[in-house]
Order: C-alpha cells, then sequence, then structure tokens
C-alpha cells in the first residue's frame, strides 16, 4: 500500500524540496511579497487610536444611534474630556466655547454632557438672563468679559454675546445703530481674545423646522421640561425665516479666521452630541497629563475616648425608598 510521508527535510511524498518546479517557488514568493506590501500599505494608512474621533452620522447603520453604541462612545470622549482638563489646568490654557442655535436644538443637552464628567471648578457653564438697567447703560461686551476664564479654566457660554445679533435684532430690544455697531465690533473683540491666548470655539446648532416643531410640541405635555418653552421660544416659531436672515448676516460678519463658526447638524440629538464633542476634543492640541494611581496608607485608628453622640439626638431623613 503506497503512502504519502513527510520527512524531517521537509520532502513531499519522497521528493526532496529541491526537487520542486521552480515556478512554483516563485509564485510562492510573488504571494508572500503581495501579502508583505499590503501589510506595509495598511500600516502607513493606519492612524494612532489616540487621535481618533470618530464622525457618526445616521448614514452609519440606520437613521438613528442604538443606546449602547452612543453610551459607549459618550463613555470614550468623556474620558478624554477629563484627560483635557488635566492638561488645561498643568498648562494655565484658557477655553471659551460659545453654543448657538435655533431654540430646541439641543444646545443644553450637549454642554450637559461635555460638563458632567469636568470639575465645576475649572469648567462653568455661563447663562446670562435679561440685562438690568444698569448693565443695558454698560458697554455691551462688559457683562460677559466678568465671566471670561482665568488660567487653567473652561468656560461654555449657553448663548453668549450674539445675543444682539439673534433675539435681540429680530425681536427689535435693540437699535439699528447698536446692531451695526455690534456687526463692526465683535470680530474685533473676539480678536483681541484670542490674541490675549484664549481658544475660543464657536458652535451653531442647526435644526430643521419640523424637528423644531416637534420637540416644542413635546415639551407642551412634559411637566418636566415645560420650563424650557420662554415666551420668547413660542414667538420664534412665527419668525423662522427672520431668524435664519439674522443668522445668515451673523456668520458674514463674525465668521473670522481667528474664530470660525462650526455648524452641528442637531435633527439627531445623540449624534449631534457626540459629533460636538469629538470635535471640541479634536480642536485642543492636549496631552493626557493625568496623574498616576493613588496608593492610599491604611486609616488611622480613631482615639479610644471619642464617643458617637446617640441617635435620638439626631435628626435624618426618612428612608421612604
Amino acid at each position: 500500500m503506497k503512502t504519502k510521508l513527510k520527512s524531517k527535510n521537509n520532502s513531499i511524498s519522497g521528493i526532496p524540496k529541491s526537487n520542486l518546479s521552480l515556478a512554483s517557488l516563485k509564485k510562492k514568493d510573488k504571494k508572500k511579497d503581495k501579502n508583505k506590501l499590503k501589510k506595509q500599505q495598511k500600516a502607513k494608512l493606519r492612524i494612532p487610536e489616540r487621535k481618533v474621533f470618530y464622525h457618526i452620522s445616521e448614514a452609519e447603520g440606520s437613521s438613528k444611534l442604538s443606546g449602547k453604541a452612543y453610551e459607549r462612545e459618550l463613555a470614550r470622549l468623556q474620558v478624554e474630556l477629563v484627560k483635557m482638563q488635566y492638561w488645561v489646568k498643568q498648562t494655565n490654557t484658557r477655553i471659551v466655547i460659545i453654543f448657538e442655535g435655533r431654540d430646541a436644538a439641543g444646545k443644553g443637552g450637549t454642554i450637559k454632557r461635555i460638563t458632567e464628567p469636568l470639575n465645576p471648578r475649572g469648567c462653568r457653564v455661563v447663562a446670562l438672563g435679561t440685562p438690568s438697567d444698569r448693565e443695558k447703560t454698560e458697554w455691551y461686551f462688559q457683562r460677559y468679559v466678568t465671566h471670561l476664564p482665568a488660567a487653567g479654566e473652561i468656560v461654555c457660554f449657553d448663548r453668549s454675546w450674539y445675543n444682539r445679533a439673534g433675539v435681540e435684532h429680530v425681536m427689535g430690544f435693540c437699535t439699528d445703530a447698536e446692531y451695526q455697531e455690534f456687526l463692526q465690533t465683535c470680530p474685533e473683540f473676539e480678536r483681541m481674545l484670542v490674541r490675549s491666548g484664549i481658544i475660543l470655539i464657536k458652535y451653531w446648532f442647526s435644526v430643521s423646522d419640523d424637528e423644531q416643531e416637534r420637540r416644542f410640541q413635546s415639551r407642551t405635555t412634559d411637566p418636566a421640561r415645560r420650563w424650557k418653552l420662554s415666551p420668547m421660544d413660542l414667538e420664534s416659531r412665527d419668525r423662522w425665516v427672520e431668524y435664519s436672515q439674522a443668522k445668515d448676516t451673523m456668520f458674514a460678519y463674525t465668521n473670522i479666521p481667528e474664530a470660525h463658526w462650526f455648524t452641528v447638524e442637531a435633527d439627531d440629538k445623540k449624534c449631534a452630541r457626540l459629533n460636538c464633542i469629538s470635535h471640541f476634543l479634536s480642536k485642543i492640541p492636549y496631552v493626557d497629563m493625568t496623574p498616576a494611581p493613588l496608593q492610599l496608607a491604611p486609616r488611622k485608628k480613631a482615639p479610644h475616648d471619642y464617643v458617637r453622640p446617640p441617635h435620638n439626638e439626631q435628626f435624618f431623613v426618612p428612608k421612604r425608598y
């Protein structure tokens, strides 16, 4: 009975490897070279993971981002935000982020996701209300200047000095002269901020007419969110075109090289949040300065003469849950 044997010198069916055809050896060498070349090309195209910030759009998979995918990516980005804040603190960097856009476009939700993992002592939100009678007589930018960051701080403006180019202009809360003065002065003001060393990033949250109306209607039936419908929000429903024209003019004057406007398409709230956070991180040249894990020493024992006061002398919150 004939059998094929594989010898120690790598022969096949009793035929030494040295006797194999030269053509077959050349084919194998060519395949190896091709595979090696493909691996080298992939290695060149590969981007280091540290600098990758994924852009998740509705076109990837389905029209809505799944809850698990959203939470997973948000958690990853929030870890990067914490790393970025350590760098900001160590390097005494000053950052200003401006959030503007349509009513109900999702600015507040994005700000919340940015700030929730960060140390509130180094990151704060500024959301100013209607100016007082005294503030109305000040230089327009004066009340915003007091909220600018010091070294190692991040300030998020939930609406900003651009109120004058938006709601104040459309609703007639400022004169035409004040509006024109703002359009001329604002670029110079922002150039001064950038020259002083502040990193200034401006986001405009864009939402479609139909999606805005759907969000307004949902707020009318939700008691926990009804406070979000201000008289100005309701008035804006009937002034969609006027606000669009005001935004176009504002961009024409204030989209300067030192501080560009970045538009966030916000019909999908989850994608808008992730896209905005990832873009913000990509604009900050931070490096990971997270401190090494701490090794806690054993706790000191309490003094032997210490006696806790009796429970009946203290007031406790009732345990209802």
